[in-house]
């Protein structure tokens, strides 16, 4: 089940490298991609832990009782868009470090 964060770390870093052209990568840029990385891995984390509390739970209470079933369903959903809110948030700062990098902002 785990398998959405390490595909959302594999997205951004597939976006980022083919942006990085040799020769003209600003500072600016670098630290924008890495605090992109550090989002996109971080939310990854955060839903991961999130998905195991409320699964675990879930998995208990639906033992007792089985109408828990669609609210379990729900929570995890939720969970998982934690993970997904990472993902949107590395993309859109990867468009301002592209952006970054054409005007040539924190060049040496």
């Amino acid at each position: 089940r785990r398998v959405h964060g390490g595909i959302y770390g594999l997205i951004v870093a597939v976006i980022i490298s083919s942006g990085i052209t040799a020769g003209s990568y600003p500072n600016f840029a670098g630290y924008i991609h890495f605090g992109a990385g550090l989002s996109a891995g971080m939310a990854s984390l955060a839903a991961g832990l999130a998905i195991g509390i409320v699964g675990d739970s879930s998995v208990r209470a639906y033992g007792k009782q089985d109408r828990i079933f669609v609210a379990m369903i729900l929570m995890l959903i939720f969970a998982e868009a934690l993970g997904l809110y990472g993902l949107i948030v590395a993309l859109l700062m990867n468009g301002v470090a592209q952006n970054a990098t054409k005007v040539g902002c924190g060049s040496e």
